[in-house]
């Protein structure tokens, strides 16, 4: 069955009231928070004054002078006589990095070479897989059938370009008469009249 139960009209009823729950849970939470705030504000220090500042409290009518003042004036002047050093800030020097091709002692180190012995095993052991190993591998254990006689080499005859007319380009077909006519008109007219003006205004512009 549901939790809500219905009442009357001005009446308030402690079971099934979750207004009534949530102001009680809200309460002990606030309580919560109030005895946080308390344990942190005891744990803090009120004035923050350091121990070897803290110095007794000074009674005003006794015959003795007091030395409180003294004290913290020699404090002063034994942190004023304090060796301070300055700090120098200088700019990020530019990084300059070894080049491994330039600089021959970044380079790897060549390997120590082969003893006499070793290379003469390595020798032995390259034949012995060369001559006997790999031709039973190859062949199965078949017999290996003679080589037939290989193609004898022959003359290369390259084509030259001097020789060889048809590897020449081909000639460009000549022009028309009447076209050879017009082009000598144009050359005569640039020749005679257009090349003459342009070289005087050049004259005499300059």
């Amino acid at each position: 069955m549901s939790d809500f139960q219905p009442t009357i009209t001005g009446f308030i009823s402690p079971y099934g009231d979750y207004n009534l729950r949530n102001t009680q849970a809200l309460g002990g939470v606030s309580h919560l928070w109030q005895d946080f705030f308390a344990r942190a504000l005891a744990d803090q220090p009120g004035d923050g004054v350091p121990e070897s500042l803290k110095f007794p409290p000074v009674d005003l009518d006794s015959p003795v002078e007091p030395t409180v003042g003294s004290d913290l004036l020699a404090h002063i002047v034994s942190q004023r006589e304090c060796n301070v050093t300055d700090t120098v800030v200088r700019p990020p020097e530019p990084l300059f990095l070894p080049i491994a091709e330039f600089e021959m002692d970044l380079a790897d180190k060549p390997a120590p070479p082969f003893p006499r012995e070793e290379i003469v095993a390595q020798q032995k052991q390259q034949d012995f897989e060369s001559g006997w190993v790999r031709p039973i591998v190859l062949t199965a254990g078949q017999p290996v059938p003679e080589a037939g006689p290989a193609p004898q080499p022959r003359p290369l005859h390259l084509p030259i370009a001097e020789f060889e007319m048809d590897l020449l380009d081909k000639p460009f077909p000549p022009f028309s008469p009447d076209e050879l006519v017009e082009q000598q008109k144009q050359l005569d007219f640039d020749n005679g009249w257009a090349r003459p003006i342009v070289l005087q205004n050049l004259r005499i512009a300059a």
